[in-house]
């Protein structure tokens, strides 16, 4: 972040400093208390489950130099002065979520390197952490921590770019039209990567076609001087190309791309290999995270760190070295013996299709179980993509399905359909009956993958199945 006194964000901002020191000086920025450290500036948000004017305290007692509120009632007055932080200041603004924003962008203004845009329906995170890892063996680089890609997580991430920074990587959501636009105003990428276009969000964006233009926001903000990297692989793309006034480059797994993963195969534990072909040449390179869907994403990684000087051996050890975000393919094995393939953070139909592919790929001295709950968002195609899915899974290749949610139910009646037995298909209403279900079913030497969306939870039953 770059340096900033109360008086400097007041300027930009708005607001004024109502006690405490003018001069008290931020070098980061935190919307959570428990975040603070020494030095940072806490903006006090109001959320529908709890409001940051309560911890104003805390805050302080933590660290914090500047406190940015929208109320400076008794309460809040009292909590600042309570604690005793004579170095610190009280800035009152009209909208705390502005304020961010507004400083987000002035310290954006002030950045000269790449600041690179991803989004997508699915593998935004993975591909981010592929490119932070590539770009780090070369720079110091800024990138989106978790997932923390909407309209809070994305000041906050150009919040922590200093003037040192060699590139700035952020990841942008969309739940509707012109989100992505408005991040971007802010964010004002100088290249954009988008993964794929699938039927995430369809329920609130309605059609394919939408939630593409919508994805297609940030290319529609590149600057003619800037670059697109675009699925070649993936239909929506020559849509996406429309947009950009940027010139284009397409990686994927067919001769169309530019970047290539060619030869692609998986190890006994679902990790992929392959040769990259790009016009530097060509190096094999090897991941450390399961899925073979996860070659375009470091496909996509390599068309970035190449574009921007990296040498080929910087990129590949990049690739090599790049780990995935927490409940996002991540494998481990319990002490009871069963693997567990944690894939709990979110599910569109893709995303599902290409988790239980990493399952088959996966060698297993027992069964292969598919833990599979319910995908949010889907709007009419909620019904057809869980049969849809279930007819896929009974192809082969997974023993066992458990299904958690009640939309989840039509997976177990595709795979039945499709033939699947009976006798491998379990069924449980939320996270805690599926807990007790898996646990009950497992046993030493199986595979097991964990997935649904957000909403239903299924973390609690990987927490669950380690702790037995």
């Amino acid at each position: 972040m770059v340096v900033t006194s109360a008086t400097t964000l007041v300027h930009v901002c708005g607001g004024e400093v109502v006690a405490g020191d003018a001069g008290a000086m931020a070098v980061s920025a935190v919307i959570d208390s428990r975040e603070v450290s020494s030095g940072s500036a806490f903006f006090a948000m109001e959320g529908e489950r709890s409001d940051g004017h309560d911890f104003v305290h805390a805050a302080l007692t933590g660290g914090a130099c500047i406190v940015v509120v929208s109320r400076a009632d008794e309460d809040v007055r009292s909590a600042f002065s309570g604690a005793g932080r004579r170095d610190s200041a009280l800035v009152l603004v009209a909208d705390t979520t502005r304020a961010l924003t507004t400083l987000a962008a002035y310290s954006r203004s002030r950045l000269s390197c790449p600041v690179i845009g991803v989004t997508g329906s699915s593998g935004k995170t993975t591909t981010k952490d592929f490119l932070n890892a590539v770009l780090a063996t070369s720079l110091k680089v800024v990138a989106t921590e978790g997932n923390r890609n909407n309209e809070l997580g994305v000041p906050l991430t150009l919040l922590r770019a200093g003037r040192e920074c060699g590139a700035v990587v952020v990841e942008m959501a969309t739940r509707g039209r012109g989100q992505i636009a408005e991040l971007c105003a802010i964010v004002k990428p100088t290249l954009g990567l988008v993964t794929n276009i699938g039927t995430s969000h369809i329920e609130l964006l309605g059609s394919q076609e939408e939630i593409a233009s919508a994805k297609g926001e940030m290319l529609a903000c590149l600057p003619p001087t800037g670059r697109a990297f675009l699925n070649a692989d993936d239909e929506w793309s020559a849509l996406l190309a429309e947009r950009s006034a940027a010139p284009i480059t397409y990686y994927g797994l067919g001769e169309r791309a530019d970047v290539l993963a060619g030869d692609v195969v998986s190890d006994p534990r679902g990790c992929v290999s392959f040769v990259l072909h790009a016009p530097q040449g060509e190096a094999p390179v090897t991941l450390a995270v399961p899925g073979r869907h996860n070659a375009y994403n470091a496909a996509a990684a390599a068309a970035v760190g190449l574009h921007l000087g990296l040498s080929l051996s910087s990129v590949v050890a990049g690739l090599g070295s790049a780990i995935g975000s927490p409940m996002r393919m991540e494998v481990f094995e319990t002490a009871g013996g069963v693997t567990i393939v944690n894939d709990a953070y979110n599910a569109n139909p893709a995303s599902m299709r290409a988790a239980v592919a990493t399952l088959r790929d996966m060698a297993a001295e027992g069964r292969r179980v598919a833990v599979l709950g319910d995908m949010a968002e889907l709007g009419s195609l909620t019904e057809l993509a869980h049969f849809r899915l279930g007819e896929d899974l009974a192809e082969g290749g997974v023993d066992l399905l458990v299904t958690v949610g009640p939309r989840a139910r039509r997976i177990a009646e595709g795979a039945r359909a499709a033939g699947l037995p009976a006798e491998a298909i379990a069924g449980a209403d939320d996270a805690a009956g599926a807990l007790e279900l898996v646990s009950s079913l497992v046993a030493p030497g199986d595979v097991v993958l964990v997935k649904a969306s957000r909403v239903m939870g299924l973390e609690a039953i990987v927490e669950g199945v380690t702790s037995t």
